[in-house]
């Protein structure tokens, strides 16, 4: 009867801790040098974006957990922004003297310039896997457009049902993310494989943008019905909700490695301020390793037992 009793209690706490949703530790991420940070793409342990500092000037920023490393593009006077990261490659945009935007790719202390020949005095670098760059051009009609760059040519990438508007944010493998403006004045994300462009639209928001993407996992925000961004988590068949606590005036998700996602949020003085979500170890998890001790601590009575009645 001991037996049975324990069995059911392991049960029970199974069942009772995988009914809980997931859930995220969530840590704020300041640039000491900025008033407004953003954290916008994670590769492993280190991720990029932009500060705003007390100048008003926009400076890129690289973090790997300990230290802040300014981004600064010699030719971005006006400001330069680090987007994404994969493995030493970092890409974002300057603005030069002018107040053109360019992108750029940094490996190793060096920058490269890179300029869609068909962007009219604007090009961004937005996502990077490997040696392939997404990001987005305006060509001279004022459209704008994605691209994909090998390392050697631009592809441009439009979403069949856009109007005159879509922007590729993010890449891994094959698996491009980005958002369209319909002829309605919509936005809604996308997902491109290489031949089919995939809609992907949060069930509670009345616009949705995707941005960063990692396998089968994608990041992004929606707006919903009150106005608030509010960051999200699409893991090919469902949503989840992604909003830091203390971004009482918004959340939005920007990248993600692994299972850890990086972005940005708003407190209640409207002050912008990075985070990186890490999720807590799922509850069925736990479950199973109390079940599994349960299990083993059975066991072994049922072994003392069977030696004390030989």
């Amino acid at each position: 009867m001991k037996n049975k009793i324990l069995s059911q209690t392991a049960l029970a706490l199974l069942l009772a801790v995988t009914a809980r949703a997931q859930n995220y530790n969530y840590t704020t991420i300041d640039d000491p040098l900025g008033v407004n940070t953003f954290a916008q793409g994670i590769s492993g342990n280190n991720i990029v974006g932009y500060y705003e500092d007390s100048s008003g000037n926009y400076n890129g920023f690289l973090y790997n957990g300990s230290t802040y490393t300014t981004l600064n593009n010699p030719l971005g006077v006006n400001g330069t922004y680090a987007e994404g990261i994969s493995g030493n490659n970092i890409v974002g945009q300057y603005y030069d003297s002018t107040g053109i935007s360019h992108g750029f790719l940094y490996n190793s202390g060096s920058y490269t310039t890179l300029d869609d020949p068909l962007g009219v005095n604007y090009t961004i670098a937005e996502g990077v896997s490997g040696n392939n760059i997404v990001g987005d051009y305006r060509d001279s009609a004022g459209y704008y457009h994605g691209f994909f760059y090998d390392g050697s040519s631009y592809t441009t990438l439009n979403d069949p049902l856009a109007f005159n508007r879509t922007f590729a944010y993010g890449i891994s493998g094959n698996s491009i993310v980005g958002y369209y403006l319909d002829s309605s004045g919509n936005y809604h994300g996308f997902l491109y494989n290489g031949s089919t462009y995939t809609t992907l639209n949060d069930p509670l928001g009345s616009l949705t943008v995707t941005i960063g993407v990692d396998g089968n996992n994608i990041v992004g925000y929606y707006e919903d019905s009150s106005g608030k961004y509010n960051g999200f988590l699409y893991n090919g068949s469902s949503y989840t909700t992604i909003d830091d606590p203390l971004g009482v005036e918004g959340t939005i998700a920007n990248g993600i490695s692994g299972n850890n996602i990086v972005g940005h949020y708003s407190d209640s003085s409207g002050t912008a301020h990075g985070f990186e979500a890490i999720p807590v170890p799922e509850p069925s998890t736990l479950a199973l390793g109390i079940l599994g001790a349960t299990s083993a601590g059975l066991l072994a009575l049922r072994r003392k037992q069977k030696r004390g009645q030989n």
